[in-house]
């Protein structure tokens, strides 16, 4: 047993009588009563620990803490556990990891405690802040809905959150538990900033936002440090790739859609129609911290850190709003004169904080022009309307190669004789290096034709962040409707000479989608994209399957390598490259041979899938004995769950389908997970459609309508044809209430839809991969 606390954003008022709210601060005096077997943790030290009979006789234990610094009700917290920790001083602070009394012995918890005191000193430097309470509590919970909190001087963490195993070598977890770490304790400070990774909590703890309408002030900003955090302590980390990877490129997926909010909304909006618990997400954090690194790119990081540290020594233990930090800015950049800016600070970001959506500039190369409009979907109608927003924009460029001093678009449209090009097809600009702002950008075809060029003859003349942005921007500008598939398809011509997998990872993602891999075999588009495709993953293909079979230990510190060799070996099996086929049987059968062989984890789902998929019933039920082993990780169940769906022989996943329906056999909460991987399957989705309208009397009972509707939202992306549509039409009828009949057939009528745009889409790329295949 165990109790820890989650009181943000507004729970305190259901643990004792307060006003609950960030502004109010005050200081507590907690003491907490509890079984003599366990510890009592709270914000402060413990200073009495006494005994008390109760009416029964029995005995309790009485720990008293010290009397707490001000802050915000949200941020007091209490744990009573029987766990272990390790420890160590850092600057006079006592810094304690708590967890399981195993994974203390184990050592599960070391790594965290060497990164944690690096981390609290790095901060305390930087932003020239002294952490204010005499000790910190790291305590990792078996089961923590919140994955981390910053409760000041008491962190709760989810286990995977702190814990490392000493025998995983790998980057990838360090770097997990040194971003979380770094952005709770960023908050530690200024309860202005709050909660991804403890390294931040100077923003929200020290200076907290005024209300919740400002929450990416704690988030934002603490997501934003939590990098700095992770690359100071794992140096082998690239900043620059992995932030834009993580934070910005998937918050520019998602702040492109109809209804997204702004940043910072105001106080009646959100108290009339928000939950406090919908603002925890993408936009408080990602986009919080993606405008951060755009603001400090701007300013220069010497003059945004000055001016962080004098607006958190103003706010110390009080509140402020967005407004209070622009005033500091403003502050900074009127005692210099290094740095000019074309506007207020105030002005300059209310234009991406209080605007929903970001801006895409088009470049006309031939008059040096750039304009701006919001990024909408210019295929759905109800995007049309014009929103009018315009932002005040820094451009940083380069031309040639040659990085150019920093522009400023402060209107919808406005002319750079300066980015004029010359008729040579050397002549070239690139904007928005380095994803220095939060936009996008829509090049004319002379400037692309000129980028993919250079490309093919010199990709590192374009930085590598640039490249995977290039990439990302085209293609969503692609889905958008500015530009055409081809457009963006002559773009990965190049591919063959490059090696970040970064990279290949966002071309694979948009050009075989992991939900669309069985759609696209049904098409004459597959056999064009394996050849084309191969030929240019060939290089990095066998630069990394060298590794894999001499030597895997050597990829401990390519981080990229952890997070991304699953897509490149998986898509090479799917394009049915005999070389990685033959490598996932060798695996699967020196597994087999003997089960202790561990899989070289980087790949391990593919090796499984296709070790089953080449194989025949012998290897399908070593995936289903080893399933059954008492020693199988939640993990190691998932991917030997997918990948006894791989199997190629129809009786092999009817069988499977069949074992899913047995009490005995699964956890009832498999079923539905058994009949979505069976779906995604090649030959798969027709065997698992015939079994659901088989047995739906038995699985609507068990599961209800949310297995039907997860079954046909997937089922739809294989419904082709207009008789299968009708086939599904009339399964409905007989099966569903009137009610869940409208919402179905709107499914359909939708699923219809989306399977005219691809097969007209598909037939795009295959034309243009029919004329290049061979180039």
């Amino acid at each position: 047993m165990l109790i820890a606390s989650q009181l943000e954003p507004a729970y305190a008022r259901t643990v004792y009588p307060c006003f609950d709210e960030p502004a109010m601060k005050a200081t507590f005096n907690i003491r907490i009563v509890h079984d003599p077997s366990y510890v009592a943790l709270s914000n402060m030290p413990a200073i009495d620990v006494s005994e008390m009979k109760d009416e029964n006789g029995s005995l309790w234990t009485v720990t008293t803490f010290n009397t707490s610094l001000k802050m915000s009700t949200y941020l007091t917290a209490f744990v009573i556990c029987d766990f272990d920790y390790v420890t160590r001083i850092e600057r006079g602070n006592e810094i304690r990891i708590w967890a399981r009394k195993e994974a203390v012995k184990n050592g599960y918890v070391d790594y965290a405690l060497n990164i944690t005191g690096s981390i609290f000193s790095f901060l305390e430097d930087l932003l020239n802040v002294s952490y204010p309470l005499p000790k910190t509590d790291l305590v990792a919970l078996p089961g923590f809905g919140a994955g981390a909190m910053e409760n000041w001087g008491l962190m709760t963490f989810q286990e995977s959150s702190l814990m490392y195993l000493p025998s995983d070598k790998f980057t990838s977890r360090k770097a997990m538990i040194a971003i979380i770490v770094s952005h709770e304790l960023g908050h530690q400070a200024c309860e202005m900033l709050r909660h991804f990774f403890f390294l931040f909590k100077w923003f929200g703890n020290l200076v907290t936002m005024n209300w919740w309408n400002d929450l990416w002030l704690n988030e934002g900003l603490a997501s934003y440090f939590e990098y700095l955090g992770a690359t100071f302590v794992e140096p082998k980390l690239s900043l620059d790739k992995i932030f834009y990877d993580h934070v910005v490129q998937p918050v520019l997926r998602e702040d492109s859609e109809i209804g997204v909010r702004s940043l910072s909304e105001s106080e009646d909006k959100i108290k009339g129609s928000f939950s406090l618990m919908s603002l925890f997400d993408s936009i408080t954090y990602n986009k919080g911290a993606s405008i951060t690194w755009m603001l400090s790119g701007f300013l220069t990081e010497k003059l945004f850190i000055r001016a962080l540290t004098s607006y958190l020594k103003e706010f110390s233990f009080s509140n402020a709003n967005q407004d209070d930090l622009w005033t500091h800015i403003q502050m900074v950049i009127d005692a210099q004169d290094e740095v000019q800016l074309p506007a207020s600070v105030k002005q300059i970001m209310d234009s991406w904080t209080c605007q929903n959506g970001f801006p895409v500039l088009t470049l006309n190369l031939t008059t040096g022009t750039i304009s701006q409009e919001q990024f909408l979907n210019k295929k759905n109608e109800n995007s049309t309307d014009s929103y009018n927003n315009t932002w005040i924009i820094p451009i940083s460029w380069m031309r040639n190669g040659s990085s150019q001093p920093l522009m400023w678009l402060d209107k919808s449209s406005k002319v750079f004789p300066e980015m004029k090009v010359s008729e040579s097809e050397h002549d070239w600009i690139l904007l928005n290096v380095n994803l220095s702002g939060y936009y996008r950008v829509n090049y004319d075809q002379l400037n692309l034709k000129r980028l993919a060029r250079l490309l093919e003859n010199d990709p590192k003349a374009i930085p590598a962040v640039s490249r995977f942005q290039l990439i990302d921007d085209v293609f969503a500008l692609t889905q958008f409707g500015y530009i055409q598939i081809e457009t963006a398809l002559e773009l990965t011509k190049y591919l063959a000479r490059e090696d970040e997998l970064f990279i290949w990872n966002v071309v694979l993602l948009n050009l075989v989608p992991e939900n669309l891999e069985s759609t696209l075999k049904n098409y004459e588009v597959y056999p064009l994209l394996k050849k084309y495709l191969l030929k240019r993953m060939l290089p990095i293909y066998h630069y990394y399957a060298g590794f894999i079979c001499q030597n895997v230990d050597a990829l401990e510190d390519d981080y990229f390598a952890q997070v991304y060799l699953e897509k490149l070996f998986a898509t090479a099996c799917w394009l049915g490259l005999q070389d990685c086929l033959n490598l996932s049987s060798e695996l699967y059968a020196k597994w087999m041979d003997n089960p202790e062989y561990k899989i070289p984890f980087l790949i391990r789902r593919t090796v499984c899938c296709y070790g089953v998929a080449v194989g025949s019933d012998k290897e399908w039920n070593f995936a289903w004995k080893m399933y059954n082993h008492t020693d199988s990780t939640k993990e190691d169940k998932d991917i030997l769950l997918s990948a006894m769906s791989c199997a190629k022989e129809s009786w092999l996943l009817y069988r499977y389908l069949q074992y899913g329906l047995s009490d005995t056999l699964f956890s009832s909460n498999c079923t539905p997970i058994i009949i979505l991987y069976v779906v995604t399957k090649d030959i798969g989705h027709r065997i698992a459609w015939e079994f659901v309208t088989e047995n739906w009397p038995l699985l609507s009972e068990r599961y209800g309508k949310e297995l039907l509707h997860d079954v046909l939202k997937v089922m739809g992306r294989f419904v082709n044809t207009d008789v299968q549509i009708q086939e599904l039409q009339v399964f409905y009828n007989a099966t569903l209430e009137e009610d869940e009949r409208v919402a179905t057939t709107l499914l359909l009528e939708f699923t219809k839809f989306e399977n005219m745009e691809r097969r007209e889409l598909l037939a795009k790329v295959a034309d243009w991969l029919q004329k290049n295949v061979d180039d």
